[in-house]
């Protein structure tokens, strides 16, 4: 039986900022190093300059490709490249999105990608996967995105705004991945930039209708929709990259104290009965301020 998976991109805002500097032993040493940046500039630019059709040719014959999923493209044509490829979903739309080839396996297919450019903004134009109507309880579900088939934004854009794809729903999975990413890093550096970097290997989505779409019926992200004991599941992580360790550190004191790392924890709710779609990473065991986390 072929095994599914999916990817979620998850982007974090990035506020410090580090610098870097080295003094030069010498004046001849550091024109030296001048000269060699000078040189690896040009050759840069030249690259991007120069077009290369051999390059573009085999990217283009991606579209030829018939497959629901990154899955099927790799075992299909075995395609061990991660980048941009073509799916089709079973009503015939064409969409492109981000395959990574490498990971457990490979064969993950990027659905959605949650960006976030101001975390003062909240329920506010822009907020896709909350409300873009404000912070209203008359509209106790907000957009509604978690459980619907509206689709927007772009893979190649989506360190840089929401995405979602038809494959949210399209596609029978059985596990997901999830990267966390800075804000506006380019596709090709996602692997090398992602914070961390995790998956589930227990194919639980198979328990939940094979995607989020499916689980987010059952456990729908609604105001007042329950308390905390109300939650959805708590699935155990196995990391790429990053550890239990590196994913506490990313919060701060009192989120640390409140959660336990390694697991992905689905429509948590907080002491004002607000729920929380996906707790990425971490799993609320007491104090019920799932929304800091």
């Amino acid at each position: 039986m072929l095994h599914h998976i999916v990817l979620l991109l998850v982007v974090f805002v990035s506020v410090d900022h580090v610098c870097f500097a080295a003094a030069a032993s010498s004046q001849i040493v550091n024109e030296e190093v001048t000269h060699t940046e000078t040189t690896k500039d040009v050759a840069t630019t030249q690259n991007l300059i120069e077009t290369n059709f051999e390059h573009l040719e085999k990217l283009r014959n991606r579209s030829k490709y018939v497959a629901r999923s990154c899955k099927e493209i790799r075992e299909r044509y075995s395609e061990q490249e991660d980048g941009l490829y073509y799916l089709t979903t079973a009503n015939g739309m064409v969409y492109q999105t981000f395959c990574d080839m490498t990971t457990a396996g490979g064969g993950w297919t990027l659905v959605a990608s949650v960006h976030e450019n101001s975390i003062y903004g909240r329920c506010t134009v822009g907020d896709r996967w909350s409300s873009q109507q404000g912070n209203n309880a008359n509209l106790p579900d907000g957009d509604g995105t978690w459980s619907n088939r509206n689709t927007f934004g772009t893979a190649e854009g989506a360190t840089s705004d929401d995405f979602k794809n038809p494959g949210y729903y399209d596609i029978v999975a059985e596990d997901m991945s999830v990267w966390h990413v800075p804000n506006n890093f380019p596709l090709e550096h996602w692997n090398l930039a992602a914070i961390l970097r995790y998956h589930t290997d227990s194919r639980f989505l198979r328990l939940y209708g094979g995607n989020l779409f499916q689980l987010f019926k059952q456990y729908p992200v609604r105001y007042d929709v329950g308390s905390f004991n109300n939650r959805g599941p708590a699935i155990p992580i196995v990391y790429d990259h990053g550890d239990r360790e590196s994913t506490k550190m990313l919060y701060g004191p009192n989120p640390r104290v409140e959660t336990e790392p390694g697991f992905i924890t689905f429509r948590a709710i907080n002491n004002e009965r607000s729920a929380m779609a996906i707790c990425s990473g971490v799993k609320p065991i007491t104090g019920y301020n799932t929304e800091h986390v």
